[in-house]
């Protein structure tokens, strides 16, 4: 008998957590959070304190930012893609968006480290997802069972994350938020 969070805040989390200990409840024990290499606040800045104070988990989703981080994007908007059915206009103006194309720019360059390592993009960015260690489950949708196949490889590229290649990902993608809180901090 477990239950856990999804989009929570962490203040919320505790007050779910202080309230089912005070009635003597069964605590959330894992948070359902959005978790790629484009998407990182929240689980590396807000929920470490809650990792460490009362043990909760960690449980991702979109680990492949809705195929952004698939490189299916790289040239536009494919016609059968997400961004291109109706009602995800906001998704594909996202991608297209000035933003957009700087994201995409700097996610070749993070291929280039795929490459490296003898992965694809997809799989780098799964293994990068499945790195941290406040990671206990990664949700991952897939289209057809090759694509399943392919993801689930992902695995075996876990331990060639080097601390370097770590680093050289937070340096290309420029988007570390321990990085960012370290330079508003001088």
């Amino acid at each position: 008998m477990y239950w856990g969070t999804s989009r929570w805040s962490p203040t919320e989390i505790m007050e779910a957590y202080s309230v089912a200990r005070q009635f003597n409840q069964i605590p959330p024990i894992a948070e359902q959070a959005e978790y790629h290499l484009l998407q990182r606040e929240k689980v590396e800045l807000q929920m470490p304190e809650l990792y460490q104070k009362i043990g909760v988990g960690t449980i991702t989703w979109s680990p492949l930012a809705g195929g952004i981080l698939t490189g299916k994007y790289d040239d536009g908007v494919p016609i059968y893609s997400r961004a291109a059915l109706k009602g995800y206009s906001w998704f594909k103006d996202k991608i297209l968006g000035e933003e957009g194309r700087r994201q995409q720019a700097r996610l070749r360059e993070a291929a280039i480290i795929a490459d490296r390592l003898g992965c694809s993009m997809s799989q780098l960015a799964l293994a990068w997802v499945l790195k941290n260690e406040n990671v206990q489950c990664v949700l991952l949708g897939a289209s057809t069972v090759d694509q399943l196949y392919l993801n689930i490889q992902a695995l075996q590229y876990v331990p060639k994350l080097s601390g370097n290649i770590m680093q050289e990902l937070d340096k290309i993608l420029g988007n570390s938020p321990k990085l960012k809180k370290e330079s508003n901090m001088r």
